[in-house]
């Protein structure tokens, strides 16, 4: 029995093996390009083959979706050739507009091989640069199972590089534009070239054809030629020369500008901009129409008061890729993205984002503020009412007031009209007001320069000017940085005030790399600013870098030497406001408390003078049916007068009603109208 029961488990492991190496080798499926790689010339053609490794499988039909970029190949022919597919679905479709084509087919009675031809495409080159041959992963290689599974797990692409033919007239280089696949930022090209034996003269022609050739009239025999401020785009050089009355071939040569950065952006920031999470998720994304986006860069910048003590922080770019995790303590802080493109333009984004404790997130905020205020108007009008209510009951227990019916009952009972003054009403008033004067904000001056002036020289560059914080508040620190024409250069920083006419400069010191950069040490005045920096090196001084426009807004209060920026007034408004409500509730638990001591003492008044008026209804029935007894007495002797009959009808009546009296309660206490 126990043999038998580890033949059935070795049977189950056996199984379930079997079963998951079945199932690892479906899902394998593998679409490849070849060539994976190569170099091709512009105007020239090239194949490129799909073939399929099934890995063991046996498959039967094929979907393919293939992507490639128009603007550098275009589809000749595609063709069949010896494909595996013996039966195709629907006609090869391509667009050399969008870029795409599709293969449909099926395998009858399956195929199982390790490299199977699908199709072959012949692209032609248009144009310098990187294609890549894309496989989709949509893409579907279906199983041979009666199901349809499908088995695609990997596709592998091919990427080319595009190049002009060899020249076929003078050699050309660039001073500026020397790589043709790279791109640069610089609007002005210098073209040079050579020939091995004398010419006549050489033709040539800037265009963005990338095969254009040069017409048949010389240009002259210089060597070199220059174009200025050029677009943005790819720009063909083509040049040919002339040789005893005889042109020869042309060379082509490109040239990629990009002086456009990328498109603006915004920094996304997650859970908020102002929360209470030290750990906050920062995402964003641009696009550039020349060149293309290279990568994103970021820097962490603090901008409160705290993080400025000690010594200057500098911010350190570091590249990243979005989504990315910030870990950040308590404090405000700047979170600068830049974006470059290919050719080293950079656009960049920042977002003011301000980490608080969370107990006192609570009154950073305007709906809690304006949830405060309601909360004390209504909590101060309840007190209002609930004193009110305490007053009348202590004034009906000091002057002894009872309910109107026990009234009307002492009235018919006793005979005597009691006299009830007005009751005081004292009004409770809850107010509270802050007063907020119109303070100006004062900015300490920037230290002065300490490094020597001297005259300008042209040579040397100015100072770029990278980040800068141009629009904050003057509860915020301001920032400038940027890069240096080289390492341990002097920048001087300056600051004009547009409304005092001042004028401030710092100076900074260029770090290893060349980059700069300047935090101030305090908060500055409000207002607007020009700002622009210098290079200065070896005692020679470069010329000013473009000014930057800066706008500093108030949203700090200063008294005397101290600051209390808007959002801490709030803050400190809401805390004041709460206290206020508590202290309100407070006075209606106090108030409440004191009138439900005077309510019990006056209800128990009421219960003594209800007690009273059934004893003395009681004597009065007594009384009454004395009366009836003496005039029964009467009758049996002899008749009633009419006067007797009358007083014997309104002692009856009375009787009646003194019964109704005696027979139920008084006045129900529970619904006493305090």
């Amino acid at each position: 029995m126990q043999y038998q029961r580890k033949l059935t488990i070795l049977g189950f492991v056996a199984a379930v093996v079997v079963l998951l190496g079945l199932f690892s080798s479906a899902q394998a499926a593998i679409i490849s390009i070849g060539p994976s790689a190569g170099t091709f010339t512009v105007g020239s053609t090239f194949d490129s083959s799909i073939f399929i490794n099934t890995q063991g499988e046996s498959v039967n039909a094929v979907d393919i979706f293939l992507y490639f970029p128009p603007d550098k190949l275009q589809v000749v022919s595609p063709s069949a050739g010896q494909s595996v597919v013996g039966i195709w679905t629907s006609p090869l479709k391509y667009d050399n507009r969008n870029g795409s084509v599709r293969f449909q087919g099926g395998i009858p009675g399956g195929l199982n091989v390790s490299q199977g031809l699908i199709s072959t495409l012949t692209f032609r080159v248009r144009l310098v640069g990187t294609a890549i041959v894309k496989l989709s992963e949509n893409s579907k290689i279906l199983l041979n199972d009666g199901k349809g599974t499908d088995v695609l797990s990997n596709v592998q692409n091919g990427i080319y590089s595009l190049i002009f033919p060899p020249p076929a007239g003078p050699i050309v280089t660039s001073l500026t534009h020397s790589d043709q696949l790279k791109w640069y930022d610089n609007p002005s090209v210098i073209l040079l070239w050579a020939n091995d034996v004398l010419v006549d003269g050489y033709s040539y022609v800037l265009s963005d054809e990338p095969l254009a050739a040069p017409d048949n009239i010389s240009d002259g025999t210089k060597t070199s030629v220059s174009y200025k401020n050029l677009s943005s785009g790819t720009h063909y050089f083509h040049i040919k020369s002339l040789r005893d009355g005889i042109w020869g071939g042309v060379t082509h040569f490109a040239v990629n500008i990009d002086v456009n950065p990328p498109a603006e952006f915004s920094v996304e920031v997650s859970p908020a901009t102002w929360t209470t999470s030290r750990q906050v998720v920062i995402s964003f994304a641009t696009t550039d129409s020349d060149s293309g986006i290279s990568h994103y860069e970021y820097a962490v910048i603090p901008t409160d008061y705290l993080s400025v003590s000690g010594s200057e922080p500098k911010p350190l770019f570091t590249e990243v890729e979005s989504p990315q995790t910030l870990n950040l303590d308590l404090g405000s802080y700047n979170i600068v993205v830049k974006a470059y493109d290919n050719a080293g333009n950079f656009k960049d984004s920042t977002v003011k984002v301000r980490v608080l404790s969370s107990w006192l997130s609570l009154f950073y905020n305007t709906y809690v503020l304006l949830g405060l205020v309601l909360l004390v108007l209504i909590l101060g009008f309840t007190a209002w009412k609930i004193h009110k209510w305490r007053r009348r009951i202590s004034d009906k227990t000091i002057s002894h007031v009872l309910p109107d019916d026990i009234k009307d009952k002492l009235t018919q009972l006793k005979g005597y009209q009691d006299k009830y003054g007005k009751l005081a009403i004292l009004l409770i008033f809850i107010s509270s007001a802050i007063l907020f004067g119109s303070l100006h904000v004062r900015g300490a001056d920037l230290p002065a320069n300490t490094l020597p002036q001297s005259s300008q020289n042209e040579s040397l560059s100015p100072p770029i000017i990278s980040i800068v914080s141009r629009n904050i508040s003057n509860d915020e620190i301001f920032y400038v940085g940027g890069k240096a024409s080289g390492p341990n250069r002097g920048i001087i920083v300056y600051l004009q005030n547009l409304s005092t006419g001042e004028t401030f400069e710092q100076a900074v010191i260029s770090d290893a790399n060349g980059n700069w950069f300047y935090r101030h040490n305090s908060f500055l005045q409000s207002g607007e600013y020009i700002l622009w920096a210098q290079e200065r090196f070896a005692g020679n001084a470069s010329p000013p870098s473009p000014q930057f426009n800066l706008t500093v807004t108030p949203t700090a209060f200063q008294f005397g030497s101290s600051r209390l920026s808007y959002e801490t007034t709030y803050a400190l408004l809401s805390a004041v406001l709460f206290a206020i409500a508590l202290g309100l509730l407070i006075v209606i638990f106090v108030i409440g408390r004191r009138g439900n001591k005077k309510k019990r003492l006056l209800l128990k008044e009421v219960k003594e003078a209800e007690d009273s008026i059934r004893q003395g209804f009681a004597v009065l029935r007594r009384d009454i049916e004395a009366e009836l007894a003496i005039i029964r007495k009467v009758r049996l002797s002899k008749d009633l007068s009419a006067e007797e009959k009358e007083k014997e009808t309104r002692l009856l009546s009375d009787l009646e009603k003194v019964k109704s009296y005696i027979g139920k309660e008084v006045f129900d206490i529970e619904k006493i109208e305090l």
